[in-house]
């Protein structure tokens, strides 16, 4: 008898062990799927977008495509180097999701025979201008706190939605219009997972490209599937 107490004693020691150790290490980011919700699945989007015509391609198009690939490289790229610095899986999760992103913008680029401005450009690397001049700055901020950071997360995809917002407002092809539609998508989930993590420290975020009501409507809405 007195082995079976000890026996079920040292079970339940080690089962309050190991909640106690995952409890510890579980980071104050997981918010809901982080960024599972947000993944392209690139194949099944490449026979979707080739399977529409190609349709002629305005210049306006072309430009928000080629913008658009670095844009979603710049959301990769920052989420990579504040990972790096602070450890924050949420930052890892969306990396990956943006990365899908970027494929799904190649995609129709590829389709359309139009070069790719990122090539072989390394982390923190851009051809356009602006979108260098703000990754630096994004990343400087994101370096100050935690906090700062998870604001600079949703700073990016604010200015993501309005970026594919104006965009999708020149767009007629049907393929691009796939495309920026789940971008979009994939941005509000972003959003609404940094907008988490911002209240969880004691944060608080106010849009600065969309519009208050529209910021919460997609904060007071459930994460969007359908990747």
């Amino acid at each position: 008898m007195k082995n079976i107490w000890k026996h079920a004693a040292i079970s339940t020691l080690l089962v309050a062990l190991v909640f106690s150790f995952s409890f510890c290490n579980k980071d104050d980011d997981d918010s809901p799927s982080n960024d599972d919700n947000a993944i392209i699945n690139v194949a099944n989007l490449r026979l979707q977008v080739n399977s529409l015509p190609n349709q002629p391609i305005s210049p306006e198009e072309r430009t928000s495509l080629v913008f658009m690939r670095e844009e979603e490289k710049l959301a990769r790229d920052v989420y990579i180097t504040l990972y790096n610095k602070w450890g924050s899986r949420i930052f890892n999760n969306i990396s990956s999701s943006e990365q899908t992103h970027m494929e799904a913008v190649l995609i129709l680029l590829n389709k359309y025979d139009i070069p790719d401005p990122v090539g072989s450009n390394p982390i923190g690397v851009f051809n356009n201008t602006a979108l260098q001049t703000l990754y630096n700055e994004l990343v400087a901020k994101g370096k100050l706190s935690v906090l700062d950071a998870y604001k600079v997360g949703a700073t990016i995809e604010d200015l993501d939605i309005f970026d594919l917002q104006n965009a999708t407002a020149l767009v007629d092809n049907q393929d691009i219009e796939l495309v920026y539609s789940m971008l979009s998508k994939g941005s509000r989930n972003h959003l609404r997972a940094f907008f988490s993590n911002i209240l969880k420290v004691g944060g608080s975020y106010t849009p600065q490209y969309i519009s208050q009501t529209e910021f919460d409507a997609i904060i007071n809405s459930s994460m969007e599937t359908g990747f």
